[in-house]
């Protein structure tokens, strides 16, 4: 009986915790830079920035931004759906379009993956674990 116990906590505790089970999308960041690579946030050129998704039919929402302590800028909670999605950036510097491409994670726990970003009219350098962009005036 204390086996059969031990057993049905051992399957109840791995079926719990496969449902809260959850992989959320690899970060967003941004670094905005001049072209000479100066670093726009650092130097204070880069004041008021702000991302907006378009949800379709004419509705959009603001995506919050977290700036980190090396200046570059975080997306936060973007790519948690199964499909593409564009987006608007607006600085007082630039304003440019890009779409993210995302999809169900399919190993393991449930969850999204970013598959690709595209950009639109701006130029950009993906250095693999940021994106630099660079912003003309």
């Amino acid at each position: 009986m204390r086996t059969l116990l031990l057993l049905f906590s051992v399957v109840l505790f791995l079926c719990s915790c496969e449902k809260d089970c959850y992989n959320p999308p690899q970060p967003i960041i941004f670094e905005f830079v001049d072209e000479s690579g100066n670093n726009l946030i650092e130097n204070g050129e880069l004041t008021n920035m702000t991302v907006q998704e378009d949800m379709g039919n004419g509705n959009f929402t603001g995506v919050e931004l977290t700036k980190t302590n090396d200046h570059k800028v975080i997306l936060e909670k973007v790519g948690a759906f199964d499909g593409e999605r564009p987006y608007k950036f607006f600085s007082n510097i630039n304003v440019f379009d890009f779409s993210i491409k995302s999809s169900r994670f399919t190993a393991g726990c449930e969850g999204y993956q970013i598959k690709s970003i595209v950009f639109k009219n701006i130029q950009v350098t993906d250095e693999k674990v940021y994106y630099k962009i660079i912003l003309k005036p």
